[in-house]
């Protein structure tokens, strides 16, 4: 982009003031074929299923052997309204294993077991689901879960890299409880987060018809920030500032769902994981300081969603701060935080690293917000700002958002009211153009 006026945001599908366009908001009803693996989580699928049937999709249930053993092809049926097989052979005569995959405009695998992932890895097809994979030309998603040793087995590892390569977006699993007592990651992906990420890949209908890639940050590596930092003064006390985290989360959500290998460090935030991204909480803005400038050097973007805190009480009292009986109030010395922002701008950890900031402005009696944020743009030294309003109560916690996206050649790009996951999806759009 170049020169001062305003652009349109380029490649983007999201209308201003929506989320995104529902895939099944039109006459037409999406195909999609939902793959079912065979895990414990197969039971938490029926959820999905019922969140997709019933926003107007025609949905045909795929499920392993192996997944019937957990929840029987009778519930599929009644929940999906179509035929329900795992054999290849059931009804032979309408050559099912290419005309589902052919006829699908998205695949979903959940829960992708490493057993799933590695036969689409190689390519075996061996039973109705594996031939589907093989004949589908769409988007397609893996939903992993499996047990901890499992995820973590290079093998694992080696076929979801295989898979990601060929631009399939493979959600990363949860950290949760697992079947038994044990704990860790390998849990399957809450079914509202799977379906979300569905609803995003396809509403991008205009980017597949071009023959573009849905999963077009594939082999990226995103690094965001959220959230809103606490400094303390006592062990019960803090400064802290009123952000949500939403529009950080929404961020690691969408680029996720576009490939995206997704490192989220979240400033406490109350809000669920992410599905397929690595959550690192913090607290402090000396630990967000910390987590983001170590993990730089492996991010091909920033996006500092976050709101530090700009001061810290200069002490830390060791015990509760007590109301005293003359009535004296403490005072408190501040000193300034690190800058992020303006680090790791300044210091690229590798080449063509984006660098994208966030301005939270009110304006005053002699400069707009618009004003406040160029300033900013110029000090901090990243590529992209966004700037938004944040008088009179608006954007923090809310679920929508209204900026103005900045670059460092001064073009200004408004992004209308709308939901923060269209933002963000403007957002990763600009920054895939610096990659371009």
């Amino acid at each position: 982009m170049s020169g001062s006026g305003e652009v349109q945001p380029p490649g983007t599908t999201a209308v201003p003031g929506d989320s995104v366009v529902p895939a099944a908001s039109a006459k037409h009803k999406p195909n999609v074929v939902l793959g079912v693996g065979g895990g414990i989580a197969a039971y938490k699928v029926c959820d999905l299923l019922r969140r997709l049937t019933e926003s107007g999709h025609s949905v045909r249930v795929v499920p392993t052997a192996a997944a019937l053993e957990f929840v029987g092809a009778a519930t599929w049926a009644a929940l999906s309204g179509q035929p329900v097989t795992a054999d290849p052979f059931d009804h032979v005569e309408e050559v099912p294993h290419v005309r589902i995959g052919k006829a699908a405009e998205l695949v979903v695998v959940a829960p992708a077991t490493a057993n799933l992932i590695a036969k689409a890895a190689h390519g075996l097809a061996d039973d109705l689901l594996t031939n589907t994979l093989l004949t589908a030309r769409c988007p397609i998603l893996f939903a992993a879960a499996m047990h901890t040793e499992m995820w973590e087995h290079p093998a694992t590892q080696a076929n979801v890299a295989v898979l990601r390569s060929r631009g399939i977006t493979v959600l990363d699993p949860a950290v949760g409880r697992l079947t038994g007592a044990d704990t860790g990651r390998g849990r399957l992906p809450e079914p509202s987060e799977i379906f979300a990420i569905t609803q995003l890949m396809l509403a991008d209908e205009a980017a597949r018809a071009a023959g573009q890639s849905v999963a077009d940050l594939t082999g990226k590596h995103v690094l965001v920030s959220a959230g809103g930092t606490r400094e303390h003064l006592d062990p019960v006390r803090y400064l802290g500032n009123s952000s949500s985290g939403k529009q950080g989360y929404a961020l690691a959500r969408i680029a996720a769902a576009r490939g995206a290998k997704v490192t989220l460090v979240a400033a406490n935030s109350e809000l669920p994981d992410p599905a397929g991204v690595q959550v690192v909480p913090v607290v402090s803005t000396r630990d967000l300081y910390d987590e983001i400038t170590g993990r730089a050097a492996d991010a091909d973007a920033i996006v500092m969603a976050a709101a530090p805190a700009d001061f810290r009480p200069a002490d830390f009292a060791e015990h509760k701060i007590k109301k005293t009986a003359d009535g004296a109030v403490p005072a408190v010395n501040l000193i300034q935080t690190p800058d992020i922002l303006k680090t790791v701008s300044h210091d690229r950890a590798r080449p063509g690293q984006v660098i994208v900031g966030f301005a939270a402005e009110t304006g005053d009696a002699e400069h707009t917000v618009l004003e406040l944020g160029r300033a900013k743009l110029e000090r901090k030294g990243c590529d992209l700002l966004v700037i938004n309003d944040v008088s009179g109560g608006k954007v923090f916690g809310s679920d929508v958002n209204e900026a103005v996206i900045i670059d460092r050649n001064g073009t200004a790009l408004p992004f209308p009211s709308g939901s923060k996951d269209a933002l963000a999806g403007v957002i990763w759009n600009l920054v895939a153009t610096h990659w371009h």
